[in-house]
């Protein structure tokens, strides 16, 4: 079993900045694949961006390429989203997931953190 504490989400104006954090535990993820998801509010929820532990490979959606980056730190077993150029469509609720890598069902979810972006 592996447990994610989230952090750094809240209110930011619009052009800004933000770093959302997810802390692992519970077992090594050395052979996964971290994912950042959001949902706002009425919507459903969608992928932003994903790092492969083992190489550092990253993926990202279209609306967000060039503004977010994901990034892990190996020693703290946690897993970065730094967002810049924040826009108000970017509001949601930010989660991490992992799944094992070669897989396609994400088996572990945070519990998400709230990014609120003012225009």
């Amino acid at each position: 079993q592996v447990q994610f504490v989230e952090s750094g989400g809240g209110l930011v104006q619009a052009g800004g900045s933000l770093r959302v954090s997810c802390a692992a535990s519970g077992r090594t993820l050395r052979s996964y694949v971290m994912g950042w998801f959001r949902q706002a509010p009425g919507k459903e929820r969608e992928f932003v961006a994903a790092i492969s532990w083992s190489d550092g490979s990253t993926y990202y959606r279209d609306s967000v390429k060039g503004r977010f980056t994901i990034s892990r730190d190996n020693a703290k077993n946690t897993v970065y989203l730094q967002m810049n150029s924040l826009e108000p469509e970017d509001t949601a609720v930010y989660s991490c997931a992992a799944r094992p890598t070669g897989t396609v069902v994400w088996n572990y979810w945070g519990q998400g953190t709230q990014v609120t972006v003012s225009s």
